[in-house]
Parts: structure tokens; sequence; C-alpha cells
């Protein structure tokens, strides 16, 4: 297989060479799939498909958004991969503006912005 580098950034490791093109890295943009279709069923653009998927935890006592969602504990360390576990603690970590947004562009922009700033 023959990969072509972009003229200039042979020298980089690729974490590098990302941040240089201002993209995210693999384990990011899952995040942010993972974060946009939760969106989705928490909007209900999905129709019935993501009834009961999450639980969310509503108060106005929260800081941060006010859409928190319950995490759950399991005993066994399988069901930590699992889409709704994976998801929750990094929804609870948006910010109200992100969560709050009016339509998924919007969200995906602010969502943009919170990613770059995630470590």
């Amino acid at each position: 297989m023959d990969t072509k580098m972009i003229k200039g950034m042979e020298h980089l490791y690729c974490e590098e060479r990302l941040k240089e093109l201002g993209l995210f890295s693999l384990e990011k943009r899952r995040l942010q799939g993972d974060l946009i279709a939760a969106f989705q069923y928490l909007k209900k653009v999905y129709k019935n498909a993501g009834e009961g998927l999450f639980t969310s935890t509503c108060s106005d006592r929260t800081s941060g958004n006010g859409l928190k969602l319950k995490e759950d504990r399991f005993r066994l360390d399988i069901r930590k991969k699992f889409y709704t576990t994976r998801v929750v603690r990094h929804w609870n970590r948006l910010s109200r503006e992100a969560v709050d947004a009016p339509s998924l562009e919007v969200f995906k922009a602010r969502l943009d912005g919170a990613l770059s700033n995630l470590v």
C-alpha cells in the first residue's frame, strides 16, 4: 500500500499532523458521532427508535447543562463499552449552550468547540 504524505509534514507524528490540519483523532471523531447521535435521540429526531435509551435527570440545581443523563452502574466491565454508557459521562460535561442547541447544525458547531478544548 502506497501512503502519500502531505508535503512538509513527513517528519511529524500522526497526532501533530492531525493538529496541524485541524482534524480530530479517530477517538474524538467516534465520540463526536456518539454525541451527535445522543443529541438526535434526546431531541426525538428518531421517532420511537431511542425511546428508553437514556434516563435523564433534569434539575435546575445541576451545574453545566440542564439535561444530565443518569449513569448506570454495572458489575460486568463489558457493559462499560456499550454506547449508552460511553456517551453519558461526556454528555454530562457538555455546556448548557451545546445541549440546548436549537438545531443539529448549531449543536455540531458547539460540539466541535467543546471537543477542540478536550485534552
